[in-house]
């Protein structure tokens, strides 16, 4: 069928949906609803669709339009559950059990018929965790029963007075109703109201006697202080103290009233590190601009006992012949010191007596490249999206480099741009089933680096390398096996995707032929650099970078603006639909 996408935004979601759809031989065009009702008329007079799916709608669909034509809008909650703030009641009341349905647009808000519905079992994860991977799970498969029911034309959907239908209306949740009390909170309230905002809109408070949004919750089993103090910094996050325990917070945002010229979410440390210390902390030492000085740092460690609770972005464990080098990152952004480090974390684990390195391997994202918020907040974004891109290259380099064991890279979600020429390096990639990437660069106006000239034509041949970045369209998992962007599916639910990749990688290291694959791989690496060595790729791919960094008027300052501040990107974008997705 002709399938016309309204989206509020081109999300995480929306982009699962159209590949999926895409997948099965329909044909699609998208348009944001944040570009105006007219820009959804005028998508549907020039498409003519069969049939409108709305994803992710924040704003009703013109009534024109719904009087017109089947518009079917995934709801983020069970059947009967109303309200623009689902899923964040779900997560702030400790619900175990959540669901999604997709129910044809009326009148009323999320009253219509119900064409399909799913469910899932919440786990102790961040709503926007829990968005890309179970609820998307939910919402894709049920969005791809309706479609099917309506191309069928005998299914006639259920009604929401149906008796068996408990209608429930939740009304936006406000930041009163999620502040947190730090004198008598317990550490479970705390996560439970930091999980439940984590991405948007953040939880507001206070520190330093500035208002500030805190985005991101971890429990923490060790440190303790009195509730509400600031304990510690590790890895850019911050520890809090519970009325029982501790928390760790990766990333605040200062409220846009507050004078800071960067209101955008970025690590916590350093946007502390902007405040004036508080009275009567320790002196300060020169040159930490980077994270507050009167807070002691707590160095990450990479091997932590298996029974420790506590929060870090990267983690080195070993199982017999195997390491697995796990890393998350917020949003999937890789800052210049998240790269550094992470390059550290893996030449560390080259050094241990392993066949078989898994690089990746959690839940959510794997990368989404350089951290546009963090370049947007810099003194010199141009500098520092050129010191980004460096220390990426660098870890991508050292992947592409490594020849004395196999690299398996293992999404537990999505990638995109350098991340996925991040994933690319490795001799294999196992994606989840439900993993949507995107291996482009263009709607951010930039060429691409991360040796994607290499890395990327050697896996699905120029042709199709050259139509994957010139189309900048996001490709499901089961596509990207076709083309040759991964090498094995791996079908499970998100929260049993480590342990199929211990069992996988167990495998792997196991076969008897593991020491002739890695001569056959050393041997590949020499010939290839006898034909074309990496250095010169680096050097073709950075020319170009560096001429769009340092130049003021180039299309990817304007559209890094616009994404890191979730202001509409104007033409730059690429017309209609056609925007920078987002993370």
């Amino acid at each position: 069928m002709d399938i016309l996408l309204v989206a509020s935004a081109f999300n995480s979601l929306s982009q699962r949906v159209y590949a999926e759809l895409s997948d099965q031989g329909h044909r699609l065009d998208v348009v944001l609803a944040s570009h105006g009702a007219d820009a959804v008329r005028a998508a549907v007079h020039d498409f003519r669709p069969e049939l409108i799916v709305a994803p992710m709608l924040k704003s009703a669909l013109p009534e024109d339009i719904w009087q017109e034509h089947t518009c079917l809008v995934v709801h983020p909650g069970p059947p009967g559950d109303r309200g623009p703030s689902s899923l964040d009641h779900a997560l702030a009341e400790g619900a175990r059990e959540w669901g999604v349905t997709v129910l044809q647009a009326g009148a009323a808000m999320d009253a219509g018929d119900i064409w399909a519905d799913g469910s899932f079992t919440v786990p102790p994860a961040g709503k926007s965790d829990v968005y890309r991977n179970e609820l998307s799970d939910a919402a894709t498969a049920a969005v791809l029963q309706a479609v099917r029911r309506y191309a069928d034309g005998a299914f006639k959907p259920r009604s929401q007075s149906d008796p068996g239908i408990r209608v429930v209306w939740r009304d936006h949740l406000r930041q009163e109703q999620r502040r947190v009390d730090w004198e008598n909170d317990d550490t479970e309230t705390v996560l439970r109201a930091l999980r439940a905002a984590d991405s948007q809109p953040g939880v507001l408070d206070e520190l330093c006697g500035h208002e500030v949004f805190l985005h991101g919750g971890h429990p923490e089993d060790r440190l303790r202080g009195r509730p509400g103090e600031l304990l510690a910094t590790r890895a850019g996050a911050l520890c809090r103290a519970t009325r029982d325990g501790a928390v760790w917070i990766p990333e605040l945002r200062p409220r846009k009233n507050s004078g800071d010229p960067a209101p955008f979410r970025r690590p916590s440390a350093s946007v502390l590190a902007a405040f004036p210390a508080p009275p009567g902390s320790a002196p300060g030492m020169p040159g930490m601009s980077d994270r507050p000085y009167w807070l002691p740092e707590i160095a990450a460690r990479l091997e932590l006992p298996a029974d420790r609770t506590t929060w870090t972005d990267i983690r080195y464990r070993q199982q017999g012949d195997v390491g697995f080098l796990s890393f998350s990152f917020p949003g999937g952004a890789m800052s210049t010191v998240h790269c550094r480090r992470l390059l550290a974390a893996y030449r560390y684990a080259l050094t241990r007596p392993t066949s078989v390195l898994v690089l990746g391997g959690a839940r959510d994202f794997f990368s989404n490249g350089i951290h546009l918020n963090v370049i947007e907040a810099a003194d010199d974004p141009a500098g520092e999206s050129w010191a980004n891109l460096t220390a990426l290259d660098d870890l991508v380099e050292a992947v592409l480099r490594t020849t004395d064991r196999l690299v398996v890279t293992a999404l537990g979600g999505n990638a995109a741009a350098g991340g996925l020429m991040l994933a690319l390096a490795a001799d294999e990639v196992w994606c989840r089933a439900g993993g949507v990437l995107n291996p482009h660069y263009r709607t951010m106006g930039l060429y691409g680096s991360e040796y994607w000239t290499y890395s990327l034509p050697r896996r699905v041949g120029a042709e199709t390398a050259e139509r994957l970045t010139s189309q900048a369209l996001p490709v499901s998992a089961v596509s990207a096996e076709r083309l040759g962007l991964v090498d094995r599916l791996v079908p499970v639910p998100p929260g049993e995707f480590t342990a199929e990749v211990e069992r996988l990688a167990a495998e792997v290291a196991g076969d008897g032929g593991i020491a002739r694959r890695i001569t056959a791989k050393a041997t590949a690496r020499h010939a290839d650099e006898l034909q074309r060595p990496l250095a010169e790729y680096r050097r073709a791919e950075l020319a170009r970078m560096r001429a769009t960094f340092f130049d003021p008027q180039a299309p990817y300052h304007a559209l890094r603006s616009a994404f890191v501040r979730k202001v509409p990107a104007g033409p730059a974008a690429g017309g209609r639909g056609r925007v920078t997705a987002d993370r």
